[in-house]
Parts: structure tokens; C-alpha cells; sequence
């Protein structure tokens, strides 16, 4: 399986923090934003890892990073993403370095306090489909919302106003190589950007998706609050983890 990590878009909603840098780029405690999903792929066992990027920043992230020797890793691939075309669009980037296999994909500002091996590996053995994350939240209106019929996911709706259920769609999912043809036939939404709940939706519509639900906690890391709450999880990890050493 590869690791594909989205680090690209303008994170406008952190102005004027990202008028100097990109979003993935800021720290979170004591590491920078993207080293943390990068972390989450390796401690799953996947070592295969594209970086997409993008904007005027985008070098910043071969100085930082290089080849990943950091993180156990031999190389590192990173692909260019123009413009703002959406998380659907930045998959789409990476067809060729997924070259038919399953895939894991990462939101570069997604956070989470365990691990996902175990996931990964049922994935591995469910063959086909998609597998994503699932979070209970207070807020779920600030995301994609999952709505539940026992087992399964029978729709996920963006940002809703009224949430079916409080379980919103994480920034972690698993893709057969048939998430490249979907992301082919997806039609712009009204921001304009080709969205990945529709990409998801398709799956559900096709009886192939399947869900886990985090342990521990999870966060995003796109505005004020989501990064001072991020820094603070981590801070709090980090201090419980010395105590116990």
C-alpha cells in the first residue's frame, strides 16, 4: 500500500500566518503540521509516500523534509499541485505513483492520537472498495457528516446544518485503484473544486465502503481554534508519555 499525503491549498482561513508559509508548514508543539500525518502513514507500516503540494511555498517542503530520512524513510516523492482545484483534484495528481495499488490518503492538517495499522491492515484483506475514519464530535456541522444504518454508511453529507449523526468523516481514507476513474468523472461543486464526499459518496452508492472509528482523539488543524487545540493535544501527549517513561 502507498501513503499519499495532501499538503497543498492557500490556508486562507489562517491569514496572515500562511501569508509567508504554507498551512502544513506552521508548528503544531514542537514539530511542523506535516510531519504528524507523515508519522501517522509510517507508524501504520507504509513507507511508499508522495507529498502533494503546492503554491509559492512549495519548495519549503523539500528543505524541511528531503527525503524522509527523518522518518525511517529511504525516499520521499512530491508532486506540484496548480492552483486551488480541491482534495479530489490534489488525489488525482497522484495516479501515477499509486500505479494500481490501494492507497492511503492523508489531510496534511489531519492529527491523531493512535494508530491506524490495524485499519490498514483489514483493508489489505477487504480487497476492493474504500475504508474511512469516523470521529464522534460535538460539532459535526463543521464537517462531512456520516449517516449510519448499523454497520454500514448509506450517504455523508458536507457540512450540514442538521447532522444525521455526530460522526464526521476524518481526513484519513483508503482507496482501491478505482478512486482515479471517480475522481475522473466528478463534476465541480459550487466552490468550484472537485470535493473528496463526493468521491467518497461514490463508494457508498457502489456498497463498497466501509468504516472504523478513531481511538483516542483527533483533530484538524485549519483555523485558530482547530491549531491552538492541536498544539495543546499534542503538549498534553508529550507530557503524559514523559511521565510514564
Amino acid at each position: 500500500m502507498k501513503g499519499i499525503v495532501l499538503a497543498g491549498g492557500t490556508g486562507s482561513r489562517l491569514f496572515p500566518l500562511t501569508k509567508i508559509t504554507n498551512k502544513h508548514l506552521l508548528p503544531i508543539y514542537d514539530k511542523p503540521m506535516v510531519y504528524y500525518p507523515i508519522q501517522t502513514l509510517v507508524d501504520a507500516g507504509i513507507t511508499d509516500i508522495m507529498l502533494v503540494t503546492g503554491g509559492r511555498n512549495s519548495g519549503d517542503f523539500l528543505r524541511l523534509l528531503g527525503n524522509g530520512k527523518e522518518f525511517g524513510l529511504k525516499h520521499l516523492n512530491y508532486t506540484y499541485q496548480e492552483g486551488e482545484g480541491g482534495i479530489a483534484e490534489a488525489l488525482a495528481l497522484a495516479e501515477h505513483f499509486a500505479d494500481g495499488q490501494p492507497i492511503c490518503v492523508i489531510l496534511g492538517d489531519n492529527l491523531i492520537e493512535g494508530n491506524i495499522r490495524e485499519s490498514v491492515e483489514q483493508f489489505r484483506k477487504q480487497g476492493r472498495g474504500a475504508r474511512i475514519f469516523l470521529k464522534e464530535v460535538h460539532d459535526a456541522q463543521r464537517f462531512g457528516v456520516a449517516e449510519l444504518a448499523g454497520d454500514r454508511i448509506v450517504g455523508i453529507e458536507e457540512k450540514p446544518a442538521h447532522p444525521k449523526s455526530n460522526y464526521a468523516v476524518t481526513g484519513i481514507y483508503l482507496y482501491d485503484a478505482t478512486v482515479f476513474d471517480k475522481c475522473r468523472v466528478l463534476k465541480p461543486s459550487h466552490r468550484g473544486e472537485l470535493e473528496i464526499t463526493d468521491v467518497n459518496n461514490a463508494y457508498v452508492r457502489e456498497g463498497s465502503m466501509s468504516f472504523s472509528v478513531l481511538d483516542g482523539w483527533w483533530t484538524d488543524a485549519g483555523t485558530f481554534d482547530s491549531l491552538l487545540r492541536a498544539a495543546n493535544l499534542v503538549a498534553r501527549k508529550r507530557t503524559s508519555s514523559a511521565a510514564t517513561d
